[in-house]
């Protein structure tokens, strides 16, 4: 047994041997140089209503080696995972039900449009120990490497900086189907931001309802508001409304977004991604609308932090004026404490007037259940 070095990958890239940890709440303008891998808490704040978002990290990484990934990264056949029976939730059946019904109501009053409600699932998972007493933390690359082979994703992502690196520690692995922010910088100079934002979903796309077409087009109508704060008008547009995309288990709705943002170096002395992060994050497909007020009901009606999930995993290159960010869903990420090691992973719903409760229940447990049993032990029903 070894214990791991730091690495990270994404979009075809894999970084070794981290040396360097930047707080992005502080140093938002680090990433206009240099190639970073990013992680961004759901709760992080990022200059828009940080009184509801309090307590979230966004940092990024600058690794020392970088290269194209493996074509096959394995069968993840070493990931050792918590046993299916393990697993707990933040939110029971119940209690998320009942939540359901306060957006509802919020609803029905004019407070909101549409929520994101969220639930997070957990399992005791401790660090391994080798023969000289030192603890190794999960292995994140097989768990990657086991998601890569039982469900592929268009933006899958890993981030693993162990603490005895030094640096200030991740362990982030993601499968994620949604993009949250692309950047590409042409020959030309100019600069031009994308979103994906997904907004329903079903097991088949017969099962996908007007009610996800409707919340699909409220949720991209917010993006496009979002990217119009950031971009020089009349650059904005949709350029994708409703597309069926199939992913393992899965169909969704996702809509496509696009604009042109000012020139490199004309964000001022703050740089351009502090302000591109404060007009977007966290997104709109995981928060909902109006956004400051999903955000306010989303802190009183979630027990749990999301941390990285609904947040951001990705990668920015500055020097290049490229970058491909996810948003954070169909995520686990581990972390230690004084009550041993725990696996978190992420599940939810957009709720709006035309929510079913026990509807949007089964359909967090739809978006759980394949990814959890890809992570656990064999044996067991989960407890969810």
């Amino acid at each position: 047994m070894h214990e791991p070095t730091s690495w990270a990958t994404f979009a075809g890239r894999r970084a070794t041997r981290a040396v360097e940890c930047v707080d992005l709440s502080d140093q938002p303008e680090r990433l206009d140089d240099g190639l970073w891998f990013v992680v961004v808490d759901f709760e992080a704040d990022l200059g828009r209503d940080g009184a509801t978002r309090t307590g979230g990290r966004a940092r990024a990484w600058r690794f020392a080696d970088v290269e194209p990934a493996p074509a096959r990264p394995g069968t993840g056949d070493a990931w050792r995972g918590p046993a299916a029976s393990a697993w707990q939730t933040s939110l029971g059946r119940d209690d998320y039900v009942r939540a359901v019904g306060t957006v509802r109501e919020r609803v029905r009053r004019g407070d909101v449009y549409q929520v994101n409600v969220c639930r997070v699932l957990s399992a005791p998972l401790g660090a391994s120990t080798t023969d000289d007493g030192r603890a190794v933390e999960p292995d994140a690359a097989a768990l990657a490497a086991r998601l890569a082979a039982g469900n592929p994703a268009p933006y899958a992502a890993a981030v693993h900086v162990p603490a005895s690196s030094g640096l200030d520690p991740v362990w982030v692995v993601s499968a994620s189907p949604e993009l949250y922010l692309s950047l590409d910088e042409g020959s030309d100079g100019a600069a031009h931001l994308g979103s994906g934002p997904i907004k329903g979903t079903a097991r088949t796309p017969a099962g996908l309802t007007d009610k996800d077409r409707a919340e699909n087009v409220m949720i991209t109508d917010l993006v496009r508001n979002d990217l119009q704060r950031v971009c020089l008008p009349g650059t904005v547009e949709v350029t994708d409304l409703l597309a069926v995309e199939e992913h393992p288990g899965l169909a969704h709705l996702v809509s496509r977004v696009r604009g042109e943002l000012p020139a490199s170096g004309a964000g001022g002395a703050a740089g351009r991604w502090a302000g591109v992060l404060e007009a977007t994050f966290p997104p709109g497909s995981v928060s909902g609308a109006p956004k400051s007020s999903a955000l306010r009901l989303i802190a009183e009606l979630e027990p749990a932090p999301r941390g990285p999930y609904c947040g951001a995993v990705g990668w920015v290159d500055g020097d290049a004026g490229r970058a491909e960010l996810a948003v954070g869903i169909r995520t686990f990420w581990w972390s230690d404490g004084p009550g041993g090691g725990m696996l978190r992973f992420g599940t939810g719903a957009g709720i709006t007037w035309g929510s079913d409760p026990a509807r949007e229940w089964d359909e967090t447990e739809l978006k759980a259940s394949r990814l959890v049993g890809l992570a656990s032990a064999p044996g067991g029903a989960t407890d969810r």
